[in-house]
């Protein structure tokens, strides 16, 4: 056989077992006849038109070493060859046939056979001898020797496992029909579930499942019934309650986030989006659409629903490589591997099992009068350019916080650009959308310039960063230049942008100042603003220029007292408390009056002891 055959050899043998090992129920490609009569039965000897049905063995049992060869020979007690009209794989033999080892060869048919016997069972719901079925083709291939053939030893890992994953949901399929179809997950009960129980209902956790509990009316209608559409166990419905105790907000120390507690990463892989403005996560829709296709990712790795909730939980990889350091035969469900699991993993799921006893039986814990808070309604409306929530809510008269509720994944209070589809109390779509344009654009903060300090003698950094109201360490960081924590007298320290400098106090009388000069000020503000002149500035600076720099430090000569005239004009000394607006009103001026005599804006911050230049 050409070695470069064999890996095509393989794929098409795996192939066939990967389609004879599907779930009950999923299709295969058949041509309606009889199974090929089994090797070594009567049947291979037979005329073809009465074929006979192979010998039925005294007892079902695994083949030992050295009992390959008979365990090919035989079924299982009580199993038979399905009946002609189930059908049986095309090309079956076709696709044995490259098998380079006899025995391996035999094996694999004679545990393909078991595998179409286990899903015609399956297809008329006789579980009990599907799963026996199954568990026999299991253990032949378990006993087949491939040698030292990496590829066959590869295809008996594979069939290995997907064997054990079907038989794991047929053990669910099981559990299922004898709940009478109520509950698609387990509901089993041990010691660890009901520590769990006792803890919710009369344990250190009882305020907490109440509150949850209660929370669970906003949102568990909505996650039930996208979960049936999606066909898997309504009884996930609860499991926000485990995770996040149903708070959309709920944030872990691992920085998991919202209902369904998605990790960053986790949340990218499955859609939920995250930038400046929006986090998918804190969405309780979107986020339970992504919770969806990772329980259906899970469950068709595990097959079984208690694996799939601690894989939830702590990760797949994390429980494979706890399957795979037990070195068992299957993978086997939960609670054959609750031992080796994480603390908080291993009491996960049964905190979730204790959840569903106790709300499938409120009444038996005392909790059947506790009223469910009404499910959360909304409408939407789009919103077409970037917005604050609170102009929104300025705009329209709806509460903030019912808007920060209701889109709960906007981060900071502003939507993001080019339109959003924003959630609103039922009724107010039309306001909003009437009062569009009256909604403020957004538009973001201008940054702070960037302030400047020439150190005092006896200054320290301590002392300047509580006079600027920032960390020590920010100042150090802003200085990347300073040496030591006692900055030398006249060194010029930068403070944190988003810090404005204090309002210098006013000069005592006959005292002269230092001014720091900030971005926008012009010789003439700053000389209105100690009550001097500006050649008396330039004269005590040695100034050839009105020009100034950011950061220039500037003496300010001690100011004259005010004469209380001149010209018809005076000045006057800002008092704390004192607005442009009430200055105007007590000299009897108007406001843009008085802003243009002293060049003011309208939104001019005014500071204690500063001049102003006012009408007598």
């Amino acid at each position: 056989m050409p070695n470069d055959w064999k890996p095509l050899a393989a794929a098409a043998l795996l192939a066939g077992w990967l389609a004879a090992c599907a779930a009950p129920g999923e299709p295969l490609r058949v041509r309606h006849e009889a199974p090929p009569p089994l090797a070594g039965s009567p049947a291979a000897s037979a005329p073809p038109a009465e074929p006979a049905r192979p010998p039925r063995p005294e007892a079902a049992t695994r083949p030992g070493p050295g009992t390959q060869a008979a365990a090919e020979s035989r079924l299982p007690a009580g199993l038979a060859e399905p009946p002609e009209d189930e059908g049986v794989l095309e090309d079956d033999e076709a696709e044995l046939s490259g098998a380079r080892n006899g025995a391996s060869q035999r094996a694999f048919q004679r545990a393909l056979q078991l595998c179409r016997l286990a899903q015609a069972y399956g297809k008329r719901g006789e579980l009990d001898q599907a799963t026996e079925a199954l568990d026999a083709a299991y253990a032949l291939v378990l006993e087949t020797d491939p040698g030292a053939d990496p590829l066959l030893l590869q295809e008996k890992e594979d069939l290995r496992i997907t064997i054990s994953r079907r038989i794991l949901e047929l053990y669910a399929s099981r559990r299922v029909a004898q709940n009478g179809g109520r509950n698609e997950i387990p509901l089993e009960i041990n010691p660890h579930v009901q520590a769990e129980i006792d803890s919710f209902t009369v344990g250190r956790e009882r305020e907490f499942f109440l509150e949850a509990l209660r929370r669970s009316g906003r949102y568990r209608g909505r996650i039930e019934e996208a979960l049936r559409e999606a066909g898997l166990p309504a009884e996930l419905s609860w499991l926000p309650l485990i995770e996040s105790g149903f708070k959309t907000t709920a944030l872990s120390p691992a920085r998991a986030l919202g209902l369904w507690q998605f990790i960053p990463s986790t949340g990218y892989r499955y859609n939920l989006n995250r930038d400046t403005y929006i986090d998918e996560r804190l969405d309780p829709d979107k986020a339970t659409r992504g919770a969806i296709d990772y329980l259906k990712d899970l469950h068709a790795m595990f097959g079984d629903w208690l694996t799939v909730l601690a894989a939830y939980n702590c990760g797949e990889h994390r429980v494979l490589r706890t399957i795979q350091s037990q070195q068992i035969d299957y993978l086997d469900h939960f609670w054959d591997l609750y031992e080796k699991l994480p603390r908080e993993t291993a009491r996960y799921v049964p905190r979730f099992l204790a959840t569903l006893h106790i709300v499938q039986n409120l009444d038996r814990y005392g909790l059947a009068a506790v009223e469910l808070e009404p499910p959360l309604a909304y409408e939407t409306v789009t919103i077409p350019r970037q917005a604050s929530l609170r102009g929104i809510a300025l705009a329209t008269g709806i509460e903030e916080a019912q808007l920060r509720e209701l889109n709960a994944e906007i981060r900071q209070g502003v939507l993001p650009e080019g339109g959003y589809e924003l959630r609103v109390p039922p009724g107010a779509a039309a306001l909003v959308a009437g009062r569009l344009e009256e909604i403020p654009p957004y538009r973001p903060p201008a940054r702070a310039a960037l302030a400047r300090h020439k150190v005092g003698k006896g200054e320290t950094l301590e002392g300047i960063a509580r006079r600027y109201k920032v960390d020590v360490r920010e100042l150090i960081a802003a200085n990347a230049s300073l040496r030591s924590k006692t900055p030398t007298p006249g060194t010029v320290l930068f403070i944190p942008a988003g810090r404005t400098a204090p309002a210098p106090a006013p000069a005592p009388p006959g005292r002269a100042v230092e001014h720091t000069v900030r971005r926008g000020e012009s010789l003439a503000a700053i000389a209105r603003r100690y009550g001097v002149t500006t050649e008396e500035i330039q004269r005590a600076n040695r100034l050839s220029s009105p020009a100034l720099q950011v950061g220039q430090v500037l003496k300010i000569p001690a100011p004259r007292p005010p004469s209380p005239e001149v010209h018809g004009r005076g000045l006057y000394a800002v008092q704390a408390g004192d607005t442009l607006s009430s200055i105007a009103r007590k000299h009897k001026m108007s406001l843009a009056r008085l802003l243009a005599l002293n060049a003011l804006s309208a939104d001019a911050a005014l500071h204690p002891g500063q001049r102003l230049i006012v009408e007598n």
